[in-house]
């Protein structure tokens, strides 16, 4: 057992929302789960998953690396998805992403040296009119990102660095 008693307990919940015999269905909230504790998905946590669930690990690894808001290599702890693809660079996606590669001195795909942040390309995320968007760590929008108020947030994810 990889995880903690309350993760496996939070799964557990994930299970009783499906019958027996579609367990499968959990494995994208029990992968969740997992990352968000252990902040990356080892091949040791995929089948630790797949155990649990009572799949077949190569369901769970393909549903790791299907989707792109699951980490199979360590990332930092802040991972921050800039929205690149058309509409949003349109409207200065491009732009925001460069500001960032300039300003924490990494490119897409790279970790900052000290283990802070990531940075990735992502895919629409639904909010073409707010752009530049970007996604913190998976869960937070950040909507008309303008040089300015990307520096502020990554001021504020700084001073909030090293705290879990």
């Amino acid at each position: 057992m990889l995880l903690s008693e309350q993760a496996y307990q939070k799964i557990d919940r994930e299970l009783t929302k499906f019958p027996d015999d579609q367990k499968q269905s959990a494995i994208m909230a029990a992968l969740t789960i997992a990352q968000d504790e252990t902040g990356w998905l080892s091949a040791d946590v995929i089948e630790d998953v797949a155990r649990y669930i009572g799949v077949a690990p190569i369901a769970v690894q393909e549903v790791a690396t299907f989707y792109n808001m699951y980490n199979t290599q360590p990332v930092g702890r802040f991972k921050l998805t800039v929205c690149t693809n058309l509409p949003c660079a349109l409207r200065d996606g491009v732009g925001a992403a460069e500001h960032i590669k300039k300003t924490l001195g990494i490119g897409f795909r790279e970790t900052t040296p000290d283990g802070l942040f990531t940075l990735l390309e992502g895919e629409c995320m639904g909010a073409c009119g707010d752009s530049p968007v970007m996604l913190v760590n998976n869960k937070h929008m950040c909507v008309r990102m303008a040089p300015e108020k990307i520096d502020a947030m990554i001021n504020e994810l700084k001073k909030h660095g090293g705290a879990q």
